[in-house]
């Protein structure tokens, strides 16, 4: 299991894409549209090879909340070789689902859990 990503809420994605890229250095990898309508753009240092993703809910998403700054953590994401496995393991363990599994942008089998304190964690597979 490896942690490869976090990914954080955003109010305008252009406005954010501008300061992480513009003025700290990171390029864009990916965009695409999350569950809720919302949409994603998945940044990495090039240096580094840390990835950060940004997410945008519209008001109308079930995903979207009120912006608190310093609030603004979506989720972690792991890669693991079987997500499936992961997720059904930490079920049995306590954890509870944060959504349905689903396949998004050619990612087959992504599930999500909240930790102890209600945080996402993305599970996705090779």
């Amino acid at each position: 299991m490896g942690l490869r990503y976090f990914g954080i809420r955003v109010r305008s994605l252009d406005v954010s894409i501008r300061f992480y890229c513009d003025d700290l250095g990171l390029k864009v990898v990916r965009r695409g549209r999350g569950p809720g309508r919302g949409q994603w753009v998945l940044l990495r240092d090039p240096r580094t090879r840390q990835q950060l993703e940004l997410n945008w809910y519209p008001l109308t998403s079930p995903f979207s909340e009120p912006y608190v700054p310093g609030e603004g953590l979506d989720h972690l994401g792991f890669h693991v070789q079987n997500p499936k496995a992961c997720f059904d393991r930490l079920v049995s363990r306590g954890a509870k689902p944060a959504l349905q599994p689903e396949s998004r942008n050619g990612v087959k089998g992504v599930y999500f859990v909240t930790d102890p304190d209600g945080n996402w964690v993305e599970f996705f597979g090779p």
